[in-house]
């Protein structure tokens, strides 16, 4: 099956590099392009593509605010910046992931079908990081465990919080990547989230995990 992706970027020429590498591939097609925020939410909500390259800054509207003007589209935000306050803001906006634009094709064409295939593109790494920042600004919460998860799919929700792998939760609960995995997607329906990322910030917005965790 091909994957529909929409460009937003207001360089030209970028837009232009990611769409060679991107159709390079023969198994994905950039269906449309935008040159500002406004557009972008336009074109997506005409083409409703499978996912949407984000750049942050564009005129007429920020590539944040397109990203939460489009709650039902998976935005991969494309960046010159490091982990910042844009890249938290556009996460909790509801992409779900990031790229710097100076990221090898491959990796470009890897995070493309992440996402697509519903996966957050964030390393674990990173994901530390952003925890660091999010968890900062986040006001003091009251815990709140939501209704209906199992004693194992805390335990798996609290790993993931922690910015641990599949493959590292799996190790350190004794059980196969692919329980892990079964459970992921167990608690995000429960939850009524879309990927790990919205799962990792609403750890730290309903106390589950605090600063003072990590």
């Amino acid at each position: 099956m091909r994957i529909r992706v929409v460009i937003a970027d207001d360089q030209p020429l970028m837009r232009a590099g990611f769409k060679t590498v991107l159709e390079a591939t023969g198994t994905i097609e950039v269906v449309g392009e935008a040159g500002d925020g406004e557009e972008a939410v336009r074109v997506a909500e005409a083409l409703e593509p499978d996912v949407v390259l984000m750049d942050i800054q564009m005129p007429r509207l920020d590539g944040i605010e397109a990203t939460r003007r489009m709650p039902r589209r998976k935005v991969l935000i494309l960046t010159t910046f490091g982990l910042d306050d844009y890249i938290v803001d556009a996460l909790r906006a509801g992409a779900s992931g990031f790229l710097l634009k100076d990221a090898r094709p491959q990796e470009l064409v890897g995070a493309v079908r992440a996402v697509a295939a519903g996966d957050a593109v964030l390393s674990a790494p990173v994901t530390r990081r952003l925890l660091d920042q999010i968890a900062h600004r986040l006001p003091a919460p009251v815990p709140q465990a939501p209704d209906g998860l199992t004693e194992r799919e805390h335990e798996v929700w609290r790993l993931l919080a922690g910015g641990l792998s599949n493959a590292e939760i799996a190790t350190a609960l004794t059980v196969s990547e692919a329980t892990v995995k079964t459970h992921v997607s167990n608690l995000l329906g429960k939850l009524g989230l879309r990927d790990r990322v919205q799962a990792v910030i609403l750890a730290y917005e309903s106390g589950l995990v605090t600063v003072r965790d990590r």
